[in-house]
């Protein structure tokens, strides 16, 4: 990510409504030059209608969006200095893949030579890794190769800003992997800044240097992934993002951000906070589920059945039965276990790393 005073992009006070419906509420956000952000979050968050407003779209109810320092406000999209790769790509299917790229460049005016258009084709070609592909038709591509015709299509008129609507969803779990990995290196060669709409958390942690999650058209918390992840700033962010165990207990002491949270079967735990706790106030611990063991070390922990075994080869996940507590889940390192696997009937220990209890008001 650069280093720079003035961000890409910026959201002042930005609201979206249609009719009674409000997408968008008042939001504000500055994206830094440079940076690759996720905005993320569950179907109608208002992520995607935060993109369009970026691309022109769609306008504004209220408030300014601002490209590089100027107000966007009626600027239609073919004058922004951005482009977008939509989630089915949007191809033309009657055109090589050469013509595909040419499309933007063609319509410049003033009109770009003949010589100039296809050096740039060529360049892009380049950069997505499809040299020599100029002259394929689009069905007799894979789903990957598409998804790089539709970058270099995208990257070709050297936008400022490049827009990403769900791009790797009609992707396999593998090629997604593959192309979350180039897409990372692209942004970093090119040091464009790139936006993302995504609802997969893991698509947006590993591939984003700053995450926006957004719930009911508010921005809930912004940060770079590990904050994001290891400090969730509500509940929903902790539930959503990742997954995670939710033991609800009392607080029956506080001293500063630190509390102390006696759970239904009596174990106290300590737990950090953001929030302000109070002694006697319901709360909720947020525990990850590589943060437990399943052996007690010095500190508290709770005792449980195995439930359920999901073998995952390099970890396997228990779902574990606690009396008054419910059921936990817990990831535990394969070759840390060594040959004895734990299995369905299994008495259990459960304790915690240090510092992994995050606590809310319930």
């Amino acid at each position: 990510m650069n280093d720079t005073t003035s961000p890409d992009i910026e959201f002042r006070a930005v609201a979206k409504r249609y009719g009674e419906v409000t997408a968008v509420h008042g939001i504000d956000l500055a994206i830094p030059s440079g940076a690759f952000v996720a905005l993320l979050g569950p179907s109608g968050c208002g992520k995607t209608t935060c993109l369009r407003m970026i691309g022109g779209f769609e306008q504004p109810s209220s408030g300014q969006v601002m490209i590089r320092g100027q107000d966007m406000a009626g600027t239609p999209p073919y004058r922004r200095p951005v482009n977008m790769v939509f989630q089915q790509y949007a191809l033309f299917p009657h055109l090589s893949v050469g013509d595909n790229i040419a499309y933007g460049l063609r319509q410049a005016r003033p009109r770009l030579p003949g010589s100039e258009i296809a050096r740039r084709v060529d360049e892009a070609l380049a950069m997505v890794r499809l040299s020599g592909y100029g002259r394929r038709r689009i069905h007799e591509l894979s789903g990957g190769q598409q998804q790089r015709v539709a970058l270099a299509r995208a990257l070709v008129n050297k936008p400022a800003v490049l827009l990403l609507d769900e791009p790797l969803a009609a992707l396999d779990k593998k090629l997604r992997t593959e192309m979350q990995l180039e897409l990372q290196n692209l942004q970093r060669s090119l040091g464009i800044t790139f936006v993302l709409v995504t609802h997969d958390q893991e698509e947006a942690l590993s591939m984003s240097d700053l995450v926006c999650v957004m719930n009911k058209g508010h921005i809930v918390q912004t940060g770079a992934p590990s904050q994001i992840y290891d400090n969730p700033a509500d509940l929903f962010v902790a539930d959503f993002v990742g997954k995670s165990n939710f033991l609800d207990g009392k607080v029956t002491e506080v001293d500063g951000k630190a509390a102390s949270i006696v759970l239904a079967d009596g174990t106290t735990l300590q737990a950090r906070s953001h929030a302000p706790l109070r002694p006697g106030q319901a709360a909720r611990v947020s525990i990850r589920p590589e943060a437990m063991r399943l052996e007690a070390g010095d500190g508290p922990s709770l005792r449980g059945t195995v439930h359920n075994r999901i073998f995952l080869g390099s970890t396997a996940e228990y779902a574990i039965d606690v009396k008054d507590v419910g059921t936990i889940l817990v990831a535990a390192d394969h070759l840390a276990q060594g040959p004895g696997l734990k299995g369905p009937g299994d008495s259990v220990s459960i304790g915690f790393a240090p510092g992994a209890p995050l606590a809310f008001a319930a």
